[in-house]
């Protein structure tokens, strides 16, 4: 046992030396924007005591059944979020890879010898006689450090800290695809929603334009009506019969992106009608937002662990320029035979340290610091423009929630006035007031009032999702 001590020793040298760190100190960057994100708009929205939206979980923040069903179907099958997951199980299998590097690495082996030697002797005349064989054995075992990084100056422990981080910045990586795919299926879904119900308003547009067209043949036959008119019933007609195709073309199309979303069929029972007056989404929002809650976006922690990879690699590379220490040692036995191998007298032991440090190779070591340097400065400015990338998605979301309000009341009231102008041009036209000049302009007002109505509906709808989006998006 006592002749173990030495490499004991050794290790608990090598543990206490391994203190040095030349790595930077890590401090946060103060992210160059506003304290507080702008409520914007000419109508901003009050403060309320809403929940904060970034802790939110989207199984609470959408509303709908079968939403809900097919965000999960998304989450279940997306190929996007698939590959982000594995891009995690890579970055976790490095880190894993290089913290093994901070250990010794632990070996055995077992050799045994076995030497048959012919033995000569001198024979009265002096010439050599043959005088039998020798039979040689040698039997040993050993265990001990085979390879070994004595880490003075925290070069694998800085190497494995930017594992660690890599390793965390896909974490995130998979938290903002996630929260980006949960926001993608809904848009998807309620643009599906709203190019269903401007299909069922250009139908019923269509009809109208179709007795208004039938009408005015009929009056042009008898007379009544001059062919200017019926042309210019037949071109809303021939508009709206277009309207129709588009609408039905784009609802085909809806239904495509959302099933590649999803990754798989979307059943007919979870796809939508028509967006209507139904929310899709709670609609209690918190009127006051600090900025710091936008450092727990996924995307800006992503950057974050990013930036503490690089400034570990600093570290590392500063390392380089200090010598580089290695031991190896081993403990056994041997003997000359199995049954002794582990008798007393039989132990023995090595240790070996080894030490080096390149004296010049062309400035590859302070080369390799400056990229490290640069790396890092990159790293700060791609998470200072991250911050602002989503302090601006954030502030444009809330200048559109300020307004958007307002803006639906006015297509509503609109809508409304224009449906009473059509009603009230027709009635005239029938009493021979007006002319059908008018009443066609009518409809064609009244129509295109409704289609802005839905457009904006489904502006406010999406303003919902993108502010659950831009403000990290709860998860649960």
């Amino acid at each position: 046992m006592t002749n173990r001590f030495p490499l004991f020793f050794a290790l608990a040298a090598s543990t206490a030396l391994s203190a040095c760190n030349l790595a930077p100190k890590y401090s946060r960057p103060a992210p160059a924007i506003p304290a507080a994100l702008p409520q914007g708009g000419v109508y901003p929205a009050a403060a309320t005591d809403a929940p904060d939206i970034s802790k939110v979980g989207w199984r609470d923040f959408f509303t709908d059944d079968r939403l809900r069903r097919v965000i999960q179907l998304g989450l279940d099958n997306n190929q996007d979020l698939r590959l982000a997951a594995a891009n995690v199980l890579q970055a976790r299998a490095q880190y894993r890879a290089q913290r093994a590097d901070l250990f010794p690495a632990i070996g055995v082996s077992g050799t045994g010898t076995y030497t048959n030697t012919a033995q000569f002797a001198a024979s009265a005349g002096g010439a050599l006689g043959g005088a039998g064989v020798q039979d040689v054995q040698n039997f040993s075992v050993s265990g001990g450090i085979t390879s070994y990084e004595i880490d003075l100056f925290g070069r694998v422990r800085n190497l494995s800290r930017a594992a660690q981080e890599q390793y965390f910045a896909s974490s995130e990586a998979q938290r903002a695809t996630r929260v980006s795919l949960i926001g993608e299926i809904a848009s998807a879904w309620l643009t599906l929603a709203s190019d269903r119900e401007q299909l069922a308003i250009a139908q019923n547009t269509l009809k109208a334009f179709e007795q208004s067209l039938e009408l005015t043949r009929a009056q042009f036959r008898i007379g009544t009506a001059s062919e200017l008119e019926s042309r210019q019933a037949e071109t809303s007609y021939e508009s709206a019969r277009n309207d129709v195709a588009t609408a039905q073309t784009r609802i085909a199309q809806d239904i495509n992106a959302l099933q590649l979303l999803t990754g798989a069929t979307v059943a007919p029972e979870l796809l939508p009608e028509s967006l209507g007056d139904a929310k899709a989404t709670i609609d209690a929002l918190p009127g006051n937002v600090p900025s710091e809650v936008l450092l727990r976006r996924p995307d800006v922690l992503q950057a974050e662990h990013q930036l503490i990879a690089q400034n570990a690699n600093i570290g590392a590379a500063r390392a380089a320029f200090f010598p580089s220490i290695s031991l190896t040692s081993t403990v056994g036995s041997i003997a000359s035979t199995i049954g002794k191998l582990f008798g007393s007298g039989t132990d023995t032991y090595t240790v070996s340290p080894t030490a080096s440090l390149n004296i010049f190779n062309f400035g590859k070591n302070q080369a390799n610091l400056d990229y490290s340097k640069a790396s890092r400065d990159a790293a700060v400015a791609t998470y200072q423009k991250t911050i602002q990338t989503a302090f601006r998605e954030v502030a444009d979301a809330m200048a559109q929630r300020g307004t958007i309000d307002e803006q639906l009341r006015a297509q509503s009231a609109r809508a409304n006035a224009a449906e009473v102008a059509a009603r009230l041009s027709d009635a005239r036209y029938r009493a021979g007031v007006d002319s059908f000049l008018t009443v066609l302009d009518s409809q064609r007002s009244a129509y295109a009032a409704e289609q802005s109505l839905v457009t904006t509906r489904l502006t406010r709808a999406s303003n919902l999702v993108t502010l659950y989006r831009t403000l990290g998006g709860g998860l649960d």
